[in-house]
């Protein structure tokens, strides 16, 4: 795994051991990005759940202002720690361990660019987490949300709170990328 784009480009990133977290592929994180990349420049941008932080360091990277990592696993926090001491991107970055639902009112932005929501699948995380995004200042109709889901199980998006629209769905081979904004 790796940083593909930017200031950090071609550094190798560290991620937790274990089947805890699932770290997004180089050619998926490359796909997507360049999805996003009209968006990144001077963003702000959350990654929830974020096991070893290659999405919002992968966004600094490409010209994000900031990012805020949220990990509750105590190897994956650290992780993240290591990552972005060693692509020097720790001075835009704050890394909270805490759970994702009580993190979102500790963030104090005024906007966010982007949300990365990957959570384990298949827990349900996705249906508290939502709801509460949908509440919070940061989020406006500028604020795209970005939640990785498992491809093989149906995911109906009748948890989604009003206001809240699927915009765009990106199918890979293992996973897929919701695309969600204000509506």
């Amino acid at each position: 795994m790796r940083v593909i784009a930017g200031s950090a480009r071609s550094l190798k990133l560290v991620a937790p051991e274990g089947i805890d977290t699932r770290p997004t592929t180089d050619r998926i994180k490359e796909t997507l990005f360049n999805i996003l990349q009209s968006r990144i420049a001077d963003s702000v941008v959350i990654d929830l759940f974020a096991g070893s932080g290659a999405l919002g360091i992968e966004a600094l990277s490409r010209g994000a202002a900031h990012a805020y990592f949220v990990e509750n696993n105590v190897a994956a926090y650290k992780c993240i720690q290591e990552n972005l001491r060693f692509t020097r991107l720790e001075d835009k970055a704050t890394v909270l361990k805490q759970d994702a639902a009580v993190a979102l009112d500790m963030i104090k932005e005024t906007k966010a660019g982007l949300i990365f929501i990957d959570p384990p699948y298949q827990k349900g995380y996705e249906e508290k987490i939502l709801p509460l995004l949908a509440q919070m200042n940061y989020v406006s109709s500028n604020t795209l949300i970005i939640l990785e889901a498992d491809r093989q199980h149906p995911l109906h998006t009748d948890f989604l709170p009003p206001g809240l629209a699927v915009t765009r769905e990106k199918t890979y081979k293992t996973n897929r990328h919701l695309f969600i904004e204000k509506c």
